[in-house]
Order: structure tokens, then sequence, then C-alpha cells
């Protein structure tokens, strides 16, 4: 059939006019929701598709779950390095927490028609990802939050790894009552990061308590806040590991508010080593994720689809690796607490 008379069809099954068929094909929001539904349902049965070589625009789309801290700044920086090259420009979005963008936002990318979508610490449910599959328009996720499916492009870090190289850092320092504050457990790279944790602690015969472990937001304010529960402990621990930099931050700041020197009476290791972990005193030993070179590789590979090339593999994670620097020293014995008494060791 020619692409008229199967538009012509879908139209007749679908009880629209031709017209509003091509609205829905091109992203048109003037359709009604109900309508919408019923024709992408009959395009996406029929397997239509827009045809190969039609021009899409010089754009690559962009959308985060959250726009709020230095961590998205690194990855922007990764995409752009790319997008200059070759003559792209970015549009960049927010889906206000949320770990599937909204209807919304699909219209909008639909009828902008970008070259490829990058999501970060994102992902599409079924539905949005065969409306962008049948107008073509590729998509990678960037470190994805969930299981991104089967056959879906993504580029990660080697989460667990770093919470394994973090925590055996603790451990080589003689520390053995080792906190934790994780990120949302909803998110795959806070339970990759937690399960590397229980790893290390497990190989080096020390059982895992749930008393020194937390779960935070992977903002400034939940590391202080569960940070002054874990250093209030009858027993606090000698080092925690917080589950990324702005976290290890906010723990900073629960130990200078509690009279704790940082490394003396406590050791920190957070996760991301982004430009102000070197900064801050004392300088904060972390785990690095490669995020600019996340972003990178995954905008060659959204590219590389838009020009029709599959890329070797579709999932793809980049090492992470131990920057230490001086938030971490040997535990004092005895430890100093909060109140002055000498924890049982």
């Amino acid at each position: 059939m020619t692409r008229a008379a199967t538009l012509a069809e879908i139209a007749r099954e679908a009880g629209v006019s031709a017209p509003t068929v091509s609205k829905v094909l091109n992203g048109r929001a003037d359709v009604a929701q109900a309508t919408r539904e019923r024709v992408e349902e009959l395009l996406r049965r029929h397997g239509y598709r827009r045809r190969r070589g039609t021009q899409s625009s010089p754009l690559l789309e962009l959308v985060f779950h959250e726009l709020e801290s230095v961590w998205a700044m690194e990855v922007i920086r990764g995409v752009e390095n790319v997008a200059r090259e070759e003559g792209l420009s970015i549009v960049l979005s927010e889906s206000s927490g949320r770990l599937t963008p909204g209807q919304s936002w699909v219209d909008g990318v639909l009828a902008r028609r970008p070259t490829g979508v990058l999501l970060v610490l994102s992902g599409l449910d079924r539905s949005q990802q065969e409306q962008l599959a049948g107008r073509d328009i590729p998509f990678v996720v960037i470190d994805p939050a969930g299981d991104p499916g089967q056959g879906v492009p993504a580029v990660g870090t080697t989460n667990w790894d770093g919470g394994l190289a973090a925590t055996r850092h603790l451990l080589d320092l003689g520390h053995r009552r080792i906190g934790l504050i994780g990120g949302p457990s909803r998110m795959m790279c806070s339970r990759a990061r937690a399960d590397g944790y229980r790893a290390a602690l497990d190989m080096a015969g020390i059982a895992y308590d749930p008393e020194l472990v937390r779960d935070g937001d992977f903002h400034h304010e939940a590391g202080r806040r569960v940070g002054l529960e874990l250093l209030g402990l009858p027993e606090r621990p000698t080092a925690v590991f917080a589950g990324n930099d702005l976290q290890a931050l906010g723990l900073y700041e629960a130990a200078r508010e509690l009279g704790l020197r940082i490394p003396e009476d406590l050791s920190v290791v957070g996760f991301d080593d982004l430009p102000l972990a070197r900064w801050v005193g004392p300088p904060l030993t972390t785990v690095r994720q490669p995020l600019t070179e996340m972003a990178e590789v995954a905008t060659r590979m959204v590219i590389d689809l838009a020009r029709g090339t599959r890329p070797g593999t579709l999932r793809v994670d980049l090492a992470t690796s131990l920057v230490q620097r001086s938030s971490t020293a040997p535990p004092q014995t005895p430890s100093r607490t909060v109140d002055g008494e000498s924890p049982r060791l």
C-alpha cells in the first residue's frame, strides 16, 4: 500500500479523518486524548513508521527526572560536547521528579521530531517507546533508574563495584563500624551501591547491621538529617559511606554541628566525584562516576542510531574508580562519641 492509502485505511478504521491521523502522526497537540490513543493503537497495529529520510530537526532532547544538582551539569556538559561537534542543539526538560515523563512531554517530542532523545535517571513506558519508535526517533537512557527493558539502549556505570571499593577502602583503614547513607531505594544505582557495601562487609566477615543504614534522597539536607541520626547512636559509626557527594557534604555539616572532626573522629566517602568534592574541607574521598563520559557515550550512541547504525552493544557500563583525598583515616582508639563516652569495639 502507498503511504496515503495506509493513512486513509487507518482513518477509516479509527472513524476519523485522514488529516486527524496526520496530526497524531506528527505529534500535534490539538487532538482529543481518546482519539489520539485510538489512532496510536492502530498505527502500532499496522506497523506504520515515518518514511526513512524524512527530515528530523537538528535537536537532541535531554530530559532529567530533576535538575537541582551539580550532578546534572556534568551530564549536560557531556551531551553538549558531542552535540556541538555534530551541529545539534539541545532541548532541556525536567519531569518534576517522575521517573517516566508525562504525555505532554511525549507530545512535544513528537511535534519537534528531534534527531534523538536522551533520558537521565528516567525511562519510557511501553506506549511511549512505541510512539517514538513509530516516528523513528531513537532514544538512549543514561544511568537508568530501573531495568530499562530488553532492547533499550542504556549507558551507566559500575555502581556495585563503586560501593564495594568505597567500603573496602574504609575496611582497609581499620574501620569496622561503617555506616551507609543510601539513595532512593526505587533507583537501581542506589540498590547497586548498597549491595556493594554489603558485599564488602560480608567478604571481611563483618555482619550487616541495619542500624547503621539509612536511606536518603541524594540531596544535601538528607545527608545532614540522617547523618545526625547515625552520629547520635550510642555506638556511632567511625566511618560512613554516603551514596553521593551531596549527601556526604550534608554529613559534613552534621559532624560539624556535633563537634566531630573529619577524618579524626569520622571518615567519610562519597560517590560521584563532583568538582566541588576536591574543594571542601577536608577534600572528599569519593568514588568517581564518569558522568561527562557517560553522557558523551550515550549522545554518540543516539546519533548513530538516528543514522541507522546499530551499536555493537545496547548496554554500556563505564568503570568507577576510588579517589582518595583527606576525608578518610584510620579510626582513633577509642573513638570519641558525641556525648564523650567511648564506644565498645
